[in-house]
């Protein structure tokens, strides 16, 4: 949920030893693609009066799934709980699924040597 906390806007806002500057999805016109896809999502939570993060929680949550967030701070620990309150409408699926439809290339997770390595 890197992109969808909004800390990063540009390559630069990573540091220089950073591992996700080889990352596909961390580069080129695919990273200036996720971050407009970011920016559609922070514009859907503003108008929800939620975080990006708890949109994009309560969103895998309305497909049944059971997300294991990370966190390192109380606070995202009680943003992160505050997302099962939240209430998707047909709406709001449908808003979100025309921003990122499902198969929307964002860039391979992992650069060509460590995807050679999923097996």
């Amino acid at each position: 949920m890197v992109f969808l906390s909004g800390q990063i806007k540009s390559i630069d806002d990573l540091p220089e030893n950073d591992f996700r500057r080889s990352i596909p999805r961390f580069q080129g016109e695919m990273f200036q693609k996720n971050i407009e896809l970011v920016k559609a999502i922070e514009d859907m939570a503003k108008a929800k009066s939620v975080s990006s993060s708890q949109l994009a929680l309560a969103w895998i949550m309305s497909k049944g799934i059971i997300p294991i967030p990370g966190t390192k701070r109380r606070r995202y620990l009680e943003q992160n709980i505050a997302a099962t309150a939240i209430e998707l409408t047909r709406t709001d699926l449908s808003q979100l699924e025309s921003i990122v439809p499902l198969g929307t290339d964002t860039g391979a997770p992992y650069d060509e040597f460590s995807m050679g390595l999923i097996d």
